[in-house]
């Protein structure tokens, strides 16, 4: 009988698309009788931290706003509502010590959190766990993300994160996710298969010249990616800047989340009961402080 982990995982993904559909994304629109470790997003570097994980893989809830990726406040406010349910469903379960929530944009993540230290069950996402272990790198960071309207919406997670004086830019590749309207036919999922079948990817090099764009004019000292759908580039930039002579640090979500979950764990901590207050606490400060 095969050893029990101390680490048992659940990995929600931010939303569930239909399996056929022009809107489709990789890694939240393959079918759901699709083995766990296919339906992984990026599963060639991210399985190897999962190897000492007994872990499961939930297909996430299907958005409520349509049938396409989240990036308005408004698609990320639906999706979190539509996640909070499967975080709870999950921390009452008792099968996890781990909740590791997938998508760059995090939604619904401190209201998991606070579902989670209830249940005693460590909650992780990937923005703010790619952040925190940025800082541990150097002193400043700077995010490659998509374009848009999600780059708004991921500098108001800098801010909720108290990390704007730590975050030097926010850059983008130029490339969106699919959506109602849309009518370029050069997609960021043409761009990356494209960069798997060893041909030359626009989307590529644009990440490796804004991440030394950010260096060099912006002062960032770390990398990070911004929406999950950036995180394939982590290898290429990585990469790229080594070849350009750069030594940086270079992190995506997936991974970060994953080995943040398991550090907390290791440490026999979970989030603060003050920053995630029960609702009727034993014990009550007389200020916050801002």
């Amino acid at each position: 009988m095969a050893k029990k982990s101390k680490y048992q995982f659940i990995l929600i993904p931010p939303f569930k698309l239909p399996d056929q559909d022009q809107f489709t994304v990789p890694g939240y629109s393959l079918p759901t009788d699709t083995p766990k470790e296919e339906r992984l997003l990026n599963n060639d570097f991210v399985l190897q931290h999962l190897e000492d994980v007994d872990w499961d893989l939930h297909p996430g809830a299907n958005p409520p706003y349509g049938n396409w990726s989240v990036e308005s406040r408004e698609e990320f406010a639906y999706a979190a509502a539509a996640r909070i349910e499967l975080v709870r469903e999950a921390c009452e379960s008792g099968k996890y010590n781990g909740v590791i929530l997938l998508g760059g944009g995090e939604p619904g993540f401190k209201e998991a959190r606070e579902i989670g230290r209830k249940h005693g069950v460590v909650v992780t996402a990937n923005a703010f766990s790619q952040m925190y272990l940025a800082t541990l790198l150097g002193d400043s960071f700077s995010i490659v993300d998509i374009e848009g309207v999600h780059n708004v919406y991921y500098r108001d997670l800098v801010h909720s994160h108290r990390l704007a004086d730590r975050c030097r830019s926010i850059r983008n590749i130029g490339y969106s996710l699919p959506r109602p309207g849309d009518t370029d036919p050069d997609t960021l999922s043409e761009q990356t298969w494209a960069a798997e079948r060893g041909e030359v990817s626009v989307a590529v090099e644009r990440a490796v010249d804004q991440a030394e764009a950010a260096i060099l004019e912006d002062g960032a000292e770390v990398i990070t990616l911004g929406c999950s759908m950036t995180f394939w580039l982590m290898p290429y930039i990585r990469d790229g800047l080594r070849q350009r002579g750069w030594d940086v640090p270079v992190l995506e979500g997936y991974t970060a989340s994953i080995e943040l979950a398991k550090l907390m764990i290791n440490l026999g901590v979970n989030a603060s009961g003050i920053t995630y207050m029960d609702v009727r606490p034993d014990r009550l400060p007389n200020k916050i402080l801002i």
